[in-house]
């Protein structure tokens, strides 16, 4: 060999093993994950029509890091029958990917026994609706996630906050455990909250409004259901920490839960 060919060799010899290696492709970063919310007007999206009310699903948003999104498909009105005879499941199903969410809550409008469009029994026609929410996103390897409504503002004459939902909760409740799907119990949680704010403290929380309070409600307004910004954002603080506690969200993926949120940052889309 000549003496060239084996400086050239020893030369080649002496080169870190790294810079012969194949370079291999960078770690993907996580996808970003999506809860979708099938629900009623306590959760939907309003419009700056409806302002000051707000839905909590659109303070959600501010519980989540970045790698966390909201598709909130929450409508005004809606039971857990009216949602899925009218065809919105469909949409959420057709848009839901493996590791998204779909969070359900229903309730208030299901109540309602004088409208055979929205009206459900609890124990029968309440769970079957239900149970179809929780197939189509298990279908799809998605995970379903059952939230118990949030609690009306409702006391008795010694400030006591009272249950409005009468069975529909528990029921829920036992769906859950049956079938083994998550559940953050907001109206437990809300009615206990309510409790500790006491009949005066919990109207900055509802709609209520007084006259020449908002140009959308000149004569003002005491709505008992519905929220005013604070409202939602407390109540979205307590559907993130559920969802944390029932183990759907890794505390990674939460964030503020302590940490004042201020109304201000509600904001509300033309219509």
């Amino acid at each position: 060999m000549s003496p060239s060919r084996r400086q050239t060799m020893a030369a080649l010899a002496a080169l870190p093993l790294a810079a012969a290696a194949p370079r291999t492709a960078a770690a993907a970063p996580p996808r970003t994950r999506t809860l979708y919310l099938a629900g009623d007007s306590t959760a939907a999206q309003k419009t700056a029509a409806a302002a000051p009310e707000t839905g909590w699903g659109m303070a959600l948003p501010f519980f989540l890091t970045p790698r966390l999104k909201v598709a909130n498909h929450a409508v005004n009105g809606r039971s857990s029958k009216s949602f899925l005879d009218e065809g919105r499941l469909e949409p959420i199903l057709a848009a839901l990917r493996p590791g998204d969410l779909l969070l359900v809550q229903f309730g208030h409008n299901d109540q309602k026994a004088a409208d055979p469009s929205r009206h459900t029994e609890p124990w029968t026609t309440y769970q079957e609706h239900l149970l179809r929410y929780v197939r189509g996103a298990r279908e799809r390897g998605a995970r379903p996630v059952l939230l118990t409504s949030v609690e009306r503002r409702r006391f008795d004459a010694a400030g006591n906050a009272l249950p409005t939902h009468g069975a529909y909760p528990a029921a829920m409740r036992a769906l859950a455990a049956e079938h083994g799907v998550p559940l953050a119990d907001l109206q437990a949680a809300s009615l206990a909250a309510w409790q500790r704010l006491g009949p005066e403290a919990t109207k900055d929380h509802f709609l209520w409004l007084a006259p020449g309070e908002s140009p959308h409600h000149p004569d003002g307004k005491q709505d008992n259901t519905h929220f005013r910004p604070r409202g939602a954002v407390e109540v979205a603080r307590m559907a993130a920490r559920a969802l944390t506690e029932a183990g759907v969200l890794h505390p990674g993926e939460v964030r503020r839960l302590d940490d004042p949120v201020p109304a201000e940052w509600i904001t509300w889309p033309q219509g």
